[in-house]
């Protein structure tokens, strides 16, 4: 890979010649202006007002537009004297925890390489430092015309490079977020936590740009002079009618893409941390806890029925057993009163 800067790194008073190089690249499709009725290339032509003729790259500087319309002539002679010692070096200024970083500072990323064998050994000390500390390096640097501010951090065994936006490059999101009063119910909350745990995590490895192969893909059509694949049926007018439907909706389809078993199927980062246990967590489907309801309503309603029915065979039995009981005295009273008639009937014959 070419190197795009040569300088050196500032580590107090060690110092580590360093070469910069792209750490990323641009896998965009590209085209070029046409005429629409001959496609003929447009192209840009650098005309000089004053002269009105077209000037060669060499004849071009450089100049600062001031308030009343005068160009100053800026050299780059004017540049490379600038009064900065930052000109031709990486100078770290600060350590500090990585999540001090606001994301949105995150500028564009460059590995830094060891400019020859002298600078291996102090290169090796100042990587395994940021590893040992788990922090970064805040550094300041000049590139393409203006200091920047940076970040070092390690990635494998390479020292790497972001450029930050100063702190006053970032906007304030004033206005941004939406101003009425919203209530969000649990259920929904629940249902969103649902559907979260349900698609998990993805390696970024399988992501893939989809837009540019279906460029490719109408290039290459276009090219052999075949009719361009037709674009797929839009998925929806995208309005959001129910919440809470959209949300169960999207939670069945995600369980189905997911073999239907109902789990969420997580996969680790390239081994970074264990994510937490789908079956750990509380249920969040709103569809669990009403059957959950559900049983431990008709448990109650079994339990009841069996307390009413073991009532009325308590009942039924302790009738029974009077019935019973007053037969039986029934019958010993009839059967005293027989043989004392019988009795009765045998004296008055004796008489």
């Amino acid at each position: 890979m070419r190197s795009i800067w040569n300088g050196a790194i500032s580590f107090g008073l060690v110092s580590i010649p360093i070469k910069l190089v792209n750490a990323t690249e641009s896998h965009a499709v590209s085209f070029r202006q046409v005429h629409t009725e001959d496609n003929g290339r447009i192209r840009y032509r650098k005309v000089c007002e004053l002269e009105d003729r077209e000037v060669t790259q060499s004849e071009i500087g450089k100049a600062y537009e001031g308030a009343d319309g005068e160009m100053i002539p800026i050299t780059d002679d004017d540049l490379s004297h600038l009064p900065l010692p930052t000109a031709r070096t990486i100078e770290i200024v600060a350590f500090v925890p990585a999540d001090r970083i606001d994301p949105l500072q995150m500028d564009a990323a460059y590995y830094i390489a060891a400019a020859g064998a002298p600078a291996a050994k102090p290169y090796t000390l100042l990587r395994e430092a940021l590893k040992r500390s788990h922090k970064v390096a805040i550094a300041k640097f000049a590139l393409r015309g203006r200091e920047r501010l940076g970040m070092l951090r390690v990635v494998d065994d390479v020292i790497v490079l972001h450029g930050l936006l100063w702190p006053d490059e970032v906007r304030a999101p004033e206005g941004v977020a939406p101003d009425v009063d919203v209530t969000v119910r649990d259920k929904e909350l629940d249902l969103a936590d649902a559907l979260m745990d349900t698609l998990g995590e993805v390696d970024l490895n399988d992501l893939h740009d989809e837009y540019r192969e279906a460029v490719e893909e109408v290039i290459a059509a276009k090219a052999a002079g075949e009719t361009p694949p037709a674009a797929p049926a839009p998925a929806g007018d995208g309005k959001v009618l129910d919440l809470m439907a959209a949300l169960e909706k999207s939670v069945r389809e995600a369980r189905e893409s997911r073999g239907g078993t109902g789990e969420a199927e997580v996969r680790n980062l390239h081994g970074r941390g264990t994510p937490k246990e789908t079956g750990a967590k509380k249920s969040t489907s709103t569809t669990g806890k009403t059957a959950a309801k559900k049983t431990a309503s008709a448990t109650a309603s079994a339990r009841k029925s069996t307390s009413k029915a073991g009532e009325s065979k308590g009942a039924a039995k302790k009738a029974t057993a009077s019935k019973s009981t007053s037969k039986a005295t029934e019958k010993k009273a009839a059967a005293k009163k027989a043989p004392a008639k019988k009795r009765a009937a045998s004296g008055k014959r004796s008489a």
